[in-house]
């Protein structure tokens, strides 16, 4: 299957990444670890489907020294070992936030404390904005089939310097 559109090859979409990608920024400077980014990031685009999005962040996590135990781990994290309680707390958003019809009250009261036990609220605000904007990055790519395997570390931040 093919990409039906290339987004990176259209000045309407360029001018809106650039702006998204300044939004990630944010995110990128908070707090919030980066280790916990790429964590976040990978089980959101796991749970849509997003093979873009699961490429960029398994090699990103590499390039900043995440251990490939824990990458193959994120998908069944709560049978791992491996996570801090801090970062079960946020993949438990993650993937609450991220399922949002599955439940009729979206993140759970238990979660919520969970994150509030282990994060400040900056950390917080980083998080909640993360988990809003990979699954916003989740649905642009699975919309148009931009499919996994060609991304390398950094190109997406090259592309907007």
């Amino acid at each position: 299957m093919d990409a039906r559109f290339n987004m990176f090859d259209n000045e309407t979409a360029m001018k809106f990444f650039k702006r998204f990608a300044n939004a990630g920024l944010v995110i990128q400077q908070s707090p919030l670890p980066k280790a916990t980014q790429e964590l976040v990031s990978l089980r959101a685009s796991q749970i849509n489907g997003c093979g873009w999005c699961i490429d960029m962040h398994t090699k990103e996590a590499v390039a900043e020294g995440e251990s490939g135990v824990r990458l193959h781990l994120v998908a069944a994290w709560r049978e791992s070992t491996v996570f801090t309680e801090a970062e079960q707390a946020a993949l438990a958003l993650a993937e609450e936030g991220t399922r949002l019809a599955d439940a009729s009250q979206g993140v759970s009261d238990e979660t919520w404390a969970q994150v509030r036990k282990h994060y400040d609220d900056d950390q917080i605000a980083a998080l909640v904005a993360l988990v809003a904007l990979i699954n916003a990055a989740n649905r642009l790519a699975v919309i148009v089939h931009q499919r996994g395997g060609s991304y390398q570390p950094g190109m997406f931040a090259a592309a907007f310097d």
